[in-house]
């Protein structure tokens, strides 16, 4: 049973740094592109950065700059280093990994951030 587990979430100030983990298990074939996505209250989840299986990059234009996404091959993990937190990045945080073409998704991790 593939399991995703979100890791680093919590409450800090603006300005202030957190950096977000999520631990796949249960995988057996190499995973592909994963993704960090964030959904704020009455909101649509959206995408905030996006690795591919070569190391690609990619993120939301709210996010370039602040944001660093990377991953961990062996261990399946992959990871979202977020600076300069502003209040308007509070939501929750989902990762999302592919794997043969079906997504999975963790959890969630709340982000608050205070003014």
């Amino acid at each position: 049973q593939v399991q995703l587990v979100e890791s680093g979430g919590g409450l800090v100030q603006a300005g202030g740094s957190l950096r977000l983990s999520c631990a796949a298990s249960g995988i057996v074939f190499s995973i592909n592109a994963m993704g960090w996505y964030r959904q704020a209250p009455g909101k649509q989840r959206e995408l905030v950065a996006h690795i591919s299986s070569g190391g690609t990059t990619s993120y939301a234009d709210s996010v370039k700059g602040r944001f660093t996404i990377s991953r961990d091959n062996a261990n399946k993990t992959v990871y979202l280093q977020m600076n300069s937190l502003k209040p308007e990045d509070t939501a929750v945080y989902y990762c999302k990994v592919q794997v043969r073409y079906i997504d999975y998704w963790g959890q969630g991790t709340q982000v608050t951030v205070s003014s």
